[in-house]
């Protein structure tokens, strides 16, 4: 008789246990087994996505979820690599809170208790003890015999993040020496600079220059974001569902009339999609 299934449960052990059920080489299901690191980091990412767009929807029943499902990815690569016999979940647990405890003397040491107040010296305190991290890091190769790659000050962003986000980071460290600008009026006037000179690439029909403008364009719109403090990404997605919400509008008004896009003129959807828009300042949204 095969034994019962598992129940539910609170405990992150129990979560831990069905992993290693899962990943059982004979008894075990065949498409977690033959997963690896390189397999499921896809997964990784896309569970990280899918956090941050329940947060974006405010759906916090999807967001305990989504939470879920980006902690099982956790689970598995540590699963993974117990395995391999690399580490295990614990040595993940006491490596975050270890990095926690030593990136907050000012609230968990004797002293600096004035710092935990200034979001400012917190911040200055942070880059200095990721210096030393990053210190130590190389004593430790120096150590093993293995050679310390060239650094540079913009190093360390992973190669999977988006775009937008990674040109965020990017100001941020070179910010954080003083190449910046101080004043979002000073970015928004380069942004009126890169759009003409968009302007000018197009004109000219080189594609190459074209599409370096316009990446040109993107990075100063990211900066301009971040100097206003609004996450572009965010941004982004918030008015990719707003241009989803009005053509879905325009679809309707047309399919109430037995058409469909195809059908319809320019003229005619763009008197359905400024009906969508007059709708959504009604509601309060913002157009």
């Amino acid at each position: 008789m095969p034994a019962a299934p598992p129940t539910p449960s609170r405990e992150i052990a129990d979560l831990l246990a069905l992993m290693a059920a899962l990943r059982d080489p004979e008894t075990g299901c065949p498409w977690d087994v033959a997963q690896d690191f390189a397999s499921i980091a896809p997964y990784t990412i896309e569970e990280a996505h899918e956090v941050a767009d329940a947060i974006r929807r405010g759906d916090l029943v999807d967001l305990r979820d989504e939470l879920g499902d980006l902690l099982l990815q956790v689970v598995f690569h540590a699963r993974m690599a117990e395995e391999a016999g690399h580490f295990a979940f614990p040595d993940i647990v006491e490596a975050i809170t270890a990095k926690l405890i030593r990136r907050h003397p000012h609230v968990f040491g004797p002293a600096g208790a004035d710092r935990a107040r200034n979001p400012g010296l917190v911040k200055e305190l942070w880059e200095a003890i990721k210096a030393e991290e990053r210190a130590e890091k190389a004593r430790a190769r120096a150590a093993a015999g293995m050679p310390e790659p060239a650094r540079s000050l913009l190093d360390g962003l992973p190669p999977t993040l988006p775009a937008l986000a990674r040109a965020v980071k990017l100001q941020e460290k070179a910010g954080a020496v003083g190449f910046d600008w101080k004043d979002p009026h000073a970015v928004l006037a380069k942004l009126r600079e890169e759009i003409d000179e968009t302007a000018a690439a197009l004109a000219a029909g080189n594609r190459a220059e074209i599409a370096e403008e316009i990446g040109d364009m993107l990075f100063v719109i990211a900066n301009l974001a971040r100097h206003a403090g609004i996450d572009p990404d965010s941004a982004l997605e918030g008015t990719n569902a707003k241009f989803r919400r009005r053509f879905a509008h325009v679809e309707a008004r047309l399919a109430a009339e037995g058409r469909t896009p195809a059908d319809a003129s320019l003229a005619e959807m763009d008197a359905y999609w400024n009906e969508a828009r007059a709708r959504d300042k009604t509601d309060g949204a913002r157009g």
